[in-house]
């Protein structure tokens, strides 16, 4: 017999109410797992308490998956799955994988020929594509950029060229977000188009999409706050 791993979508942040942004079948493929893999035991307990009673929740098996998981361990974590169970595997926000652990768990499934099954829910990648109002044919994602500012410097210049033939994204430590805007101001040519996407799904939501020059006279303030950048110079 074999199980099931299930990707359940996580809300942007956790103070938000899971019922606006989350099917309600999350609810119901919660209440069928066996177990479940977070990127950590406390935000596992956290997602889990949306959806479960303490004592259902403390008779739940917990495993984690992130950044520091070495590849040996993806073994004993699809083990349960090879054995007929059915496991959730989620993000401390938006959706597995997608600028996310999780992918090599999911390899691993397919090649084992484990079921894998989605949800819909919230990526703060497509909101702020869409939001944005640049070229959405074609797009590429980069995750984090350089930390040393020559390599950054760089980096941004090859994307802003990249640019004229597709958006150019990527996100940023909540902590170094006011800095990157300001490096992407001192830098980019007037002309480019950036787009600064803050605090997507909730209440303070920002984005703003306008030419760098606009951008030197803007009075945006960017603080410790979760942020997509975008870049178009696409006509």
């Amino acid at each position: 017999m074999t199980g099931k791993l299930l990707l359940l979508p996580n809300v942007l942040d956790e103070s938000l109410p899971h019922e606006f942004f989350l099917p309600s079948s999350v609810k119901t493929a919660v209440a069928s797992l066996q177990g479940l893999i977070a990127e950590s035991e406390k935000a596992g307990r956290r997602y889990l308490r949306r959806f479960l009673s303490h004592e259902e929740m403390a008779r739940l098996p917990l495993r984690t998956l992130n950044e520091h998981t070495p590849d040996a361990e993806l073994d004993s974590l699809i083990l349960p799955l090879e054995k007929g169970e059915v496991w959730g595997l989620v993000s401390d926000a938006g959706l597995p994988c997608i600028a996310d652990p999780g992918a090599p768990l999911v390899f691993k499934a397919n090649q084992k020929k484990i079921p894998v099954e989605t949800f819909t829910g919230p990526c703060s990648l497509i909101f702020a594509l869409q939001l944005s109002g640049f070229f959405g044919q074609k797009f590429s994602f980069h995750g984090y950029l350089p930390r040393e500012v020559p390599e950054l410097e760089q980096k941004i210049g090859e994307l802003e060229k990249r640019s004229r033939f597709e958006t150019q994204m990527w996100i940023e430590a909540p902590y170094r977000s006011a800095k990157m805007l300001e490096i992407l101001k001192r830098i980019l040519h007037p002309s480019t188009r950036l787009c600064v996407a803050v605090n997507l799904t909730m209440q303070n939501q920002r984005v703003v999409s306008q030419t760098v020059e606009k951008w030197k006279s803007d009075l945006f303030s960017l603080q410790k706050e979760p942020a997509v950048f975008l870049l178009d110079s696409h006509s």
